[in-house]
Formats: structure tokens, sequence, C-alpha cells
């Protein structure tokens, strides 16, 4: 091999005179090749495994033919040319060592997952490059399913490609042209058109622009045209900021002028409203000190509506939102917080707190002993501001409230644990309800206290402030037996052994407080209708405006099956049981509450079944079963089931509710999917979701309907998406989504 090497740098020798009679080279040229190789009529060849060095270029070919007068190199068969702007791949180039242009190649490049196909390429710069014909896509296949052909496109390696008259391929039938287009390289950079249709948007188009405004500041430009509603506009700025840029803040704007505000899917009477319509939000965490924390999340609407019609997704989540500013200290025993909470929207009720101061001591050992101590302290201004138009009266009041509770941890014969507990509450209101001047009727219901039962409509007679007082005392015991089967074996259940814990439980509540009548207290931190059983520990209960006196026996047992499984111990069963037995309840007058039962079965990793249920056994009640199920049978099929049962609540309408969802994968391009809701208890299909998967190698494309029915008023949707797996980098999306999802992102 050695000698053949010397051989061909022979032949270099006498190419390099030729190159004198023609023009020199700037650049000293090295060639290599493991076959055949000549010089005839003053053009080089080499065959074989053939590597050029020139410049800063590394040029690799099965065999190669270089004519000095051209400065061309004419390489063919599983080229590869390296150079600082990337790396370029094909059957057969051409690349000039004067100009450094190529031509008829195919180009991947070793930054980032993408190739171009072109005629021509001409060198920019040391990492830029002109293509000329060229074909951008990010499926590596002789016939990608994808891709951009454009005239010209201009390519910054790690920062940006520029198209000029690009049209968008999918396999090969033609989808958009641009006559330009930006697209960077920057994940913080990304582009969307996406049509979709919604019964009450009409035929709609949905577009944003995301691209980076400095180093620390992206921002969201978004264009929307809805047939029925008109254009909307929006800026959606994320910044950055502060020492290690470990602050930032999200910024949300929409704004739009509804040609038809009064469009109403569903079948609850709104209000009237105006056709200018808007959100503009603040979401923001700035980190002050290591130790001080500031919370912003600041939400202004222009009516009660427009989340629910142009932001389906958020508000899903939350349908009121809140408006809160605050600054933590944060410190390993206690924590302070500054918060102010405020009605920014007078169309939702609000419990405004103008403003809070608030320390919270952590449970934390007292003087290093066995006791341990926690409490809370905090003083706030408090205002119930309803909404605008509603017949309920406001009211407020100053609260100075401070919590202090007393716990010792113990074990009694090495297995029995006993933790009592003793506490302290004092709450001082400078206003307070005069009962004498208020009506309250007895509660009919065992699950209302009497003292919530004040009709809101009526006008709020005030009385002078109060201190109430507040003693709590109370025990927690377990423990835990266990016995353990190591034959226990079975692959079809998932056995490798098995161990029982049982644990019995039971917690003693006792409350006095020195409010004779608890309706004096106005309610702002008040009893929140449940059908799950309240905390009856402290700090746990928080509804502090709502405590009565209550003597309560909490008892229970818990059931662990623990099995191995890869190495690991896990949770094969989990069952757990209990009720309440009341001496005394405010929220509950029955002598005992409902009995629980949670069981949660993973006998499988492709299998989970649960069930969390509570039923009236010793008094008159109500029932509740939530039942949810997901199995995966085979590797292409994936099904759950879910089933919720509600009947005679006191607070909530009585329920039947059915959910289905399915996916099967019918083989590596196609897969199907359904959800079906049904409401047993009204016969009504609230939703049904039907979606058709195709994958497309380096693109997921789905295509589906949705109906849902909004008690009686239906809303149709179509869906089509499109995404990209190939390089999550490069956001050129086409998603059709009816709800508007991406538009919270």
């Amino acid at each position: 091999m050695r000698r053949l090497v010397l051989t061909v740098l022979g032949l270099f020798c006498a190419c390099a005179s030729a190159f004198g009679q023609a023009g020199t080279e700037k650049q000293p040229m090295e060639i290599t090749a493991s076959g055949d190789t000549n010089y005839e009529n003053g053009i080089a060849t080499a065959h074989g495994n053939v590597a050029i060095h020139t410049g800063d270029a590394d040029i690799y070919a099965d065999s190669v033919r270089y004519d000095p007068k051209t400065h061309d190199v004419l390489a063919e068969g599983h080229v590869r040319i390296y150079r600082t702007a990337g790396t370029f791949i094909g059957e057969r180039a051409i690349y000039n060592t004067e100009t450094k242009e190529i031509h008829a190649v195919e180009i991947k490049t070793d930054k980032q997952p993408y190739l171009v196909a072109g005629e021509k390429i001409t060198p920019i710069s040391a990492e830029a490059f002109i293509v000329s014909k060229g074909v951008f896509t990010t499926h590596d296949s002789d016939h990608p399913d994808f891709r951009l052909q454009a005239k010209t496109m201009r390519v910054y390696e790690g920062d940006r490609v520029i198209f000029q008259n690009v049209t968008f391929y999918v396999r090969n039938v033609p989808i958009f042209w641009w006559p330009y287009m930006y697209q960077s390289l920057d994940e913080s950079f990304s582009y969307m058109i996406s049509p979709a249709y919604l019964s009450s948007w009409g035929p709609s188009i949905l577009g944003r622009v995301t691209m980076p405004l400095t180093e620390d500041i992206k921002g969201v430009f978004r264009l929307d045209y809805r047939s029925r509603r008109g254009v909307a506009v929006g800026f959606d700025p994320d910044i950055k900021f502060g020492a290690d840029k470990q602050s930032w803040a999200r910024i949300r704007t929409y704004f739009l002028k509804d040609e038809n505000p009064d469009i109403n899917q569903t079948s609850i009477v709104r209000l009237p409203i105006s056709e200018g319509r808007y959100r503009v939000s603040l979401q923001s965490r700035t980190k002050i000190t290591d130790d001080i924390i500031g919370i912003a999340n600041i939400t202004k609407l222009s009516d009660a509506y427009v989340l629910e019609d142009f932001f389906q997704g958020e508000f899903q989540l939350i349908k009121e939102p809140d408006n809160i500013v605050a600054v933590t200290k944060t410190n390993p025993n206690y924590t302070i917080t500054a918060l102010a909470r405020f009605q920014a929207n007078n169309f939702f009720e609000t419990t405004e707190r103008l403003p809070e101061v608030a320390l919270d001591v952590k449970r934390m050992p007292l003087f290093g002993g066995p006791i341990f101590y926690e409490g809370e302290t905090s003083l706030v201004d408090l205002r119930r501001n309803f909404p605008d138009g509603s017949l309920s009266h406001d009211y407020s009041t100053l609260r100075l409230d401070s919590f202090h509770q007393f716990t010792y941890p113990t074990t009694f014969f090495g297995w029995l644990s006993i933790v009592p507990r003793v506490g302290f509450r004092a709450t001082y209101y400078d206003k307070t309800r005069d009962v004498t001047k208020t009506d309250i009727m007895p509660s009919t219901n065992p699950f209302i206290p009497d003292f919530l039962n004040i009709d809101s409509e009526k006008p709020v007679f005030l009385a002078g402030n109060k201190l109430r007082t507040v003693f709590n005392g109370g025990v927690e015991g377990s423990f835990k037996l266990t016995r353990t089967w190591d034959g226990a074996q079975s692959n079809a259940l998932g056995l490798d052994g098995l161990k029982h814990v049982i644990q019995p439980f039971v917690n003693f509540s006792w409350v006095s407080t020195s409010a004779n009548d608890p309706a004096s207290i106005l309610q702002f931190d008040r009893y929140q209708p449940s059908t799950q059983l309240l905390p009856i520990d402290f700090p746990q209960f928080t509804t502090i405006d709502s405590i009565d006196n209550w003597t309560i026996l909490r008892l229970g047992v818990r059931n662990r099956l623990l099995t191995r499984r890869d190495d690991a111990t896990v949770s094969w069963m989990d069952i757990e049981t209990y009720m309440d037995v009341n001496f005394d309840n405010p929220f509950d007058k029955t002598q005992y509450s409902n009995l629980f039962n949670r069981i949660n079965f993973t006998p499988v990793p492709w299998m989970s079944f649960g069930i969390a249920s509570q039923v009236p056994v010793f008094e008159k009640g109500f029932t509740e079963v939530n039942t949810n199920i997901t199995v995966q049978p085979i590797a292409n099929l994936q099904l759950s089931f879910a089933h919720r049962y509600l009947n005679s609540a006191p607070f909530f309408d009585n329920s039947s509710l059915y959910v289905f969802g399915g996916y099967y994968r019918i083989n590596d391009n196609w897969g199907i999917g359904v959800q079906e809701q049904y409401e047993g208890t009204t016969g009504v299909f609230e939703q049904q979701r039907y979606s058709i998967y195709r994958d497309l190698t380096s693109w997921v494309a789905s295509v589906g309907a949705i109906i849902r029915d909004n008690g009686g008023v239906k809303e149709y949707g179509l869906l089509l998406t499109f995404t990209l797996k190939a390089l999550p980098k490069f956001s050129f999306d086409l998603n059709f989504d009816p709800a508007g999802a991406e538009q919270t992102q």
C-alpha cells in the first residue's frame, strides 16, 4: 500500500507541472488511492478508495477524475465531501477546488438532521452555502415523504435557511407555495398555518410565527381568521431575565372584533357581550435572591366567555383564572409570604386579599426534644366580591389568625405508633355578622351546616369585632403486620413472591370553638361542597372561617400486596377501607359516614384496574363509584374504560358517565383511534372522537372528526394534523385543530 501511495503522489507531481501551464493551485493537493491511477492528456484519474485532501476540503469516492485546467474534481461512487460548512454525500459530484462550488449532489450535514439536494452548491462563507434548484427534507430516503423544493436556498449552518420560490410537496403532490420563506434552525423559531373548522367558528385559518427577538426574548405573533368571527391578532413574548436567567415571564395577548359575539354553542344562557373581545395575561417567576421568590399570575378578560369560545383547552382546566401577586421567603424551618389577590374580572366572584402576610412554621422538634411544633400566623384584609349584576351583597373584614400545635410521635412495644396532638388557634375579626338580624334557615340536608344556610341575596347586617378561640386535640394510631409467600409464583398474574402488609389506623379529632354561633363569622376561607371526607387535622383543614365544634373518629385499614419485578419491589394490589364515626360533625349530621374503598390493581405492566367507591352502609346517604381500566392485550391494541357513577349526592346531579377509548395500530403505517363519552342518566353522547393515523416515516398524519353535545346544542369539528418527528427543532407544522389547542402554547 505504501508503494502504491508513492505512485499516486508521483502522479500528483506530474499534475502539478500541468497546473503550471494553466495556472497554479492556491493550496496544495494530496491524492491517495488503493487501485489504478494514471495521467493522460492533462487529466488525472484514480480508482479504489480515493481520498483527496485540498484546503479545507476532504473528498472520498470510489473513483475520481481531476482536470487542472478547470479545477474540477469529478467524484463518483459513495462520494463524501467534508468541509467546514458540512458533510456532502452523494453518488456523483463535481467539486471546483478554486471556487469551492459543488454540482449535482445530495448533501447531509453533520450538524443538523436534515438533507439538501441540488444541482449546484456555491460557498458563501466557511459555514454557509447557496443551493441552486435545491430540495430540503428531513427524511433520509431516495424517495422522501415530504420535501421543500426551491429555486435557491441559502443554508447557514446552525442558524437559518432562506428559500426563494419554494413549494412544499408530500410525496409528489404539491401542497403549498411561497415566494419567500425564512426557516430558523434555532428551536425558538417556528411557524404554523392551521386550517381548522368548528361549528362556532366556521372555516378558519390560524397562523402563528415564533421567532427570537433577542437572546433572552422569544416572541409568538398570531394572525387568525374565522369566517364567522372575523380576524384576531395576538403577541406572546416569553422573557428570561435576572441572574443566570433563572427568572422568567410569559405574556399572552389576543384581540379580535367578534362579528358574531352572540354565538353560543352551549345550553347555558349568556349575558350580552360586546364585539370587542380580548385576553391579556401574565405569568412570571422572579428569583430575587436564593431564598426569596416573586410570582405573578394575572389574567384580564373582556368577558366571561372568551376562553370558552377561543381557548377551549385552557378553559377546560381553568374556567375562572385567578389574579395573584406574591413574594415568598423560604427557609428550612419556615416560610414567609406576602401576597395580593384581586378581582381583575368583575364578572367572576373573587375573594380578594389586599394584602395578606403569612408565616408558616414547618413541623420541627422543639428544642431538639421529642415534642414537635408547627404553626401558622396570618394578617389579611379580606373582601368577598360577587359578580357585577349579582343580587348577592359584598362584604369584608380584617382578620388576624394564629395557630400553634404540638405533637409527640412515639412507638410502644416496638410496633404500635401513637401520635397525640394538641393545638390552639385565635382569630380576630374586625367585622362579623349580626345573627339577630339575619334569617338562618335550619338545613334539612345532613351534609349542609346550618351556619352556611344563609341567603346571600339578602342584605348583610354587620356587628362589631370578635375574637374567636379554637382548641383542638387528637391522637393518631397505627401498626403494621406482614407475611411473605415466596412460593407465590405466576407469570400470568405477574407474581414473583408475595408480601402482604396490613396496616389498621385510627385518627380521633376533637375541636372546640368559642364562637357560640359560627354563623356570625363572615365566610371567606369557607366550606366547599365535595363528595369526599374533609380533613379533620390542622393545618390540613384550611377553611378556617368554617371551623365549628366537632368530635370525629376516622378509622380504617390499608392492605398492600407487594411482589418482585425487574429487580425491584412493586405494588401488586392496594386496598384502603375507611369511614368516620361522627359523635358531633357539623358537616355530616349522620352517625356514620359512607364506607370508602379504594382499590388499585396492577397485576402486569400492560393492565391496571382501579375503583374508588363510597356507599351508605349504616346510614342513609349517597353512592359514588368511580372505575377505570386500562389494558394492552396485544402489542398493537390499547383499550381504556372508565365509569363514574353518582347517585343522590347533596350538591351534584346524578351521573352515570361512561368513557371509552381505544387505539389500534393496524401495521407500521396505519392506526385508528376512538374515544366515546356517554352520559347514561340523560342518554346523550357528550363527545365522540374518531381518528385515523398514518405514519409517513418522517411525519405522522392524523385525520379525525369530533362531535360534542353541549346540553342539546351540538358542535362539530374536523382535525387534520401533520407532526414532523424526524426533526423536532425544525418546526414546519400544519395543525388542523378545531379546539385551537395550539393557541395555548
